[in-house]
Formats: structure tokens, sequence, C-alpha cells
């Protein structure tokens, strides 16, 4: 149930010291969701932390929204790099 924090924030920053930008928010729920995923295929019955796993995907749901309405060009290079919406 671990994830590479740095590199996935590494890989969207903006410039060196970027820890918060919507890009590398969006990277860092990604990673942490595709994480847990794996760990609930293990963990059936772990209804408590299902329900930290649905409050960050929409969590990155309302920032893709922002991100979209914002960056058009940066909402679909960030969706084709993550593998999101099929």
């Amino acid at each position: 149930m671990s994830y590479d924090k740095a590199a996935a924030a590494a890989q969207y920053r903006l410039h060196e010291q970027d820890t918060g930008s919507t890009r590398v928010q969006i990277s860092l729920l990604s990673a942490r969701i595709n994480s847990l995923t794996d760990h609930f295929r293990q963990h059936a019955k772990d209804h408590h932390g299902r329900l930290g796993l649905i409050k960050m995907v929409g969590r990155r749901r309302r920032l893709l929204e922002y991100l979209k309405r914002t960056d058009l060009v940066a909402y679909r290079q960030l969706i084709d790099e993550l593998g999101l919406r099929h």
C-alpha cells in the first residue's frame, strides 16, 4: 500500500518548488487512489478505508473540473498522461 509521492509530484510540477499546483495534486491523488485500489483487492471488507478512497476520488474529480475550466490544454494533457477517462 505504498506509492512514490516524490516521483508522482516531480513529473507534473511546474517549477522546482511546486508542491501544490492543481496538476501535482491530481497526480498525487491518482497515485494514492491506484495504490488503495490494489489494497482493496486484498482487503475487500475494509469499509472505513473505502470511504477515504471515495473522498479522494471526489476531490480528484473536483480538481479535474477546476483544471478543465481554467486550462483546457493542460487538462487534456494530464488526462492522457494519467490514463484517466477512457
